[in-house]
């Protein structure tokens, strides 16, 4: 078992990270090489790079609070993907379970970075990502005598100093930590802005290039001026407009929605989780009944989740539901297998087999899939 050195992430996940990147053809890297944004092109953004921090998407969310509009990608996103947007305002770098001198840790790639020198994007790295910015462009990191996590006290470099990026915040405040690396030597160009009894270099910048790092997590709750030091970056950084609120989004999804399906039906998988709830009631306020619902219960759900799932999600919300029952058949292809991987593609691949019985009879008219 390899120390989870950044970002108190699960050593699974990291074990996920290096295996996709040492790794190009396996399933992982399929998994880390998507990317979540919606695909609105025009809207002014926040892109967020994920490099595996269980909270990434809290970074996302407190953004979002800022009614600024942010989209979350792969740390492996490419040049192109986000060159197609036409303002992109500002990219985060997210935290991350590996450290930045390790083979097999993933890295910007070199094409996005040219693009965020040609375009003159603003930065900010927190955690892994500072340690990122500090990795590619010259300094030094490197295992800290002590890890840090938990509440700390993060004192300016020089009191009063001016700094676009605390602009507002008080000498000394108290921030969230969880690392072990940290930052020995300062990236060419880059000055100290703050720093703590444990490392001198917590947060940094480079005025003239408009990057900035964080080694402490500003999302969270334990760091309670961390929405100001992000509304320092989105909006007084970035410049990045105030305009956006969730409703937007769903009458963007739903209007998208109808004018790629046409007349056509979608047939989708759900779960009755969160997220395939909300896909699956915004498919049926986009199209109605040409939607078409699946749950396959594989004989691992709760006590009566099949059933409760049923009732939520017809009867309550009106979604064209069918309910398949393969409980037999996942159980017996689950039998004496007991490595969790082979559990994962034997489900994976039963699931989609059985996707087409829950079809409503309408098999060969689906253009689309979610």
């Amino acid at each position: 078992q390899t120390e989870d050195r950044n970002c108190s992430g699960l050593w699974t996940r990291k074990h996920k990270v290096k295996q996709t990147m040492s790794n190009p053809t396996s399933e992982t890297e399929k998994y880390l090489a998507q990317s979540a944004q919606l695909g609105n092109l025009s809207r002014p953004q926040i892109a967020i790079l994920d490099f595996g921090s269980q909270y990434s998407h809290l970074i996302a969310r407190r953004v979002r609070e800022l009614r600024v509009y942010c989209e979350l990608y792969s740390c492996m996103v490419s040049a192109s993907v986000l060159a197609a947007h036409e303002n992109l305002a500002g990219i985060i770098l997210s935290g991350g379970p590996n450290s930045v001198y390790d083979p097999g840790s993933p890295h910007v790639h070199a094409d996005v970075w040219k693009l965020i020198s040609d375009r003159k994007i603003p930065v900010l790295g927190i955690c892994y990502g500072m340690q990122e910015l500090a990795h590619t462009f010259g300094g030094s990191v490197a295992p800290g005598q002590k890890r840090e996590y938990g509440k700390a006290h993060v004192r300016r470099a020089e009191a009063g100093r001016a700094s676009p990026l605390l602009d507002g915040i008080d000498d000394e405040v108290i921030m969230w930590m969880s690392h072990g690396d940290k930052l020995h030597a300062l990236p060419k160009g880059f000055g100290a802005i703050a720093g703590t009894d444990n490392a001198d270099y917590v947060a940094i910048e480079n005025v003239e290039s408009h990057m900035y790092g964080l080694q402490f997590h500003p999302e969270v709750t334990h760091s309670p001026m961390g929405p100001k030091i992000l509304s320092n970056f989105c909006v007084g950084i970035c410049g990045a407009p105030q305009d956006w609120v969730m409703k937007d989004y769903a009458k963007e999804f739903i209007e998208d929605v109808r004018s790629k399906v046409g007349d056509g039906h979608v047939l989708g998988a759900v779960s009755g989780g969160v997220d395939s709830t909300v896909a699956a009631v915004l498919m049926k306020e986009a199209i109605g009944d040409r939607f078409h619902a699946v749950m396959v219960d594989n004989g691992c759900l709760r006590k009566d989740e099949a059933k409760n799932v049923n009732k939520r999600l017809r009867e309550d919300c009106g979604i064209n539901l069918k309910c398949v029952d393969a409980s037999k058949l996942f159980l017996d292809k689950l039998a004496g297998v007991t490595d969790p991987e082979k559990k994962k593609k034997n489900y994976r691949r039963n699931l989609h087999r059985y996707l087409p019985a829950g079809s409503h009879g309408h098999h060969g008219i689906f253009r689309w899939k979610v």
